[in-house]
């Protein structure tokens, strides 16, 4: 692990269903079924830009009102630092989907979407679904799990051994590493 592992955690609906979008078309409930049977297929980007990824989305699920998404902003990345700041700040806070229509029916101001392949869910200005909104935007933290950093900091069992890395986590040098980048941000 090095200062590149700081992680920002957000978590909204991506989609909502039953309800149209601002071109008329609604995606029905369970269209994403088959998508979410292929975990880590969906890619977490900034305005649809293929180009721009800033993250990974590590829960994605169909509930009664739409798709929930829960992921982490790869703070090693300038861009998911700055929509971190703009989510924070509050200029940004919309959810959009990028998909292939499989299969769909017509209506007078659109489709009604039953089967969709979820491609990906992007951090938008403007979202085509104008209630599909990130609902919590979490701070920068190292991404290592809390044992992990209770066993990094465990001090040697015995005089003038040495401090040797945990068979399942990180080094105390690469944690502090993390927590010293990560207080570098906070300072931004």
């Amino acid at each position: 692990m090095n200062d590149n592992c700081l992680i920002a955690e957000i978590e909204g609906y991506a989609s909502i269903f039953n309800t149209p979008d601002l071109n008329g078309d609604i995606v029905a409930p369970g269209a994403f079924s088959k998508t979410l049977r292929a975990p880590g297929a969906v890619r977490m980007l900034y305005q649809h830009a293929a180009e721009t990824p800033v993250g990974r989305w590590t829960s994605l699920r169909q509930d009664g009102r739409g798709l929930y998404v829960t992921g982490a902003l790869l703070l090693s990345s300038q861009r998911a630092r700055e929509v971190h700041a703009l989510l924070e700040g509050g200029a940004i806070d919309g959810l959009s989907i990028g998909y292939q229509t499989r299969r769909a029916q017509k209506m007078k101001a659109g489709r009604r979407i039953t089967e969709a392949e979820l491609w990906e869910v992007s951090i938008v200005t403007f979202p085509m679904a104008p209630a599909a909104r990130i609902a919590r935007i979490g701070r920068p933290r190292p991404a290592i799990p809390a044992q992990d950093a209770r066993v990094a900091f465990t001090p040697p069992a015995r005089a003038g051994a040495s401090l040797r890395p945990s068979q399942s986590g990180p080094d105390a040098r690469s944690l502090a590493d993390a927590l010293r980048s990560a207080a570098g941000i906070l300072s931004v």
